[in-house]
C-alpha cells in the first residue's frame, strides 16, 4: 500500500472527509480519534494487515504519521 492508499484507508476509518487528512495531522484534529476511534484503529489493523500494537505503540500514536510508520514497520506500506 502506499502512503496515498493509507491515508485514504485512514481518512474512511476515522470517517473523514477526504483530503482533509494529511501525514502531518495530529489526533487532536480528528474528531473520530476518540477513544473508540482508538479501538477501531486497532482492531482494523489487526483484521486488515495483521498488525498486533503493544501499549506503548498505541500511547505513542499521536499523528496520522505516527499509523504510517507502524504500517512501515510492520511491512504494510510502501515507500511509493
Amino acid at each position: 500500500m502506499t502512503t496515498e492508499e493509507a491515508l485514504a484507508w485512514i481518512t474512511e476509518l476515522f470517517e473523514e472527509v477526504p483530503g482533509r487528512i494529511g501525514v502531518g495531522t495530529p489526533r487532536g484534529d480528528i474528531p473520530g480519534w476518540d477513544s473508540l476511534g482508538t479501538l477501531t484503529l486497532i482492531a482494523a489493523l489487526d483484521e486488515r494487515y495483521d498488525i498486533h500494537l503493544s501499549e506503548a505503540d498505541i500511547e505513542a500514536m499521536q499523528s496520522v504519521g505516527d499509523i504510517l510508520g507502524i504500517l512501515r514497520q510492520k511491512g504494510a506500506l510502501t515507500n511509493a
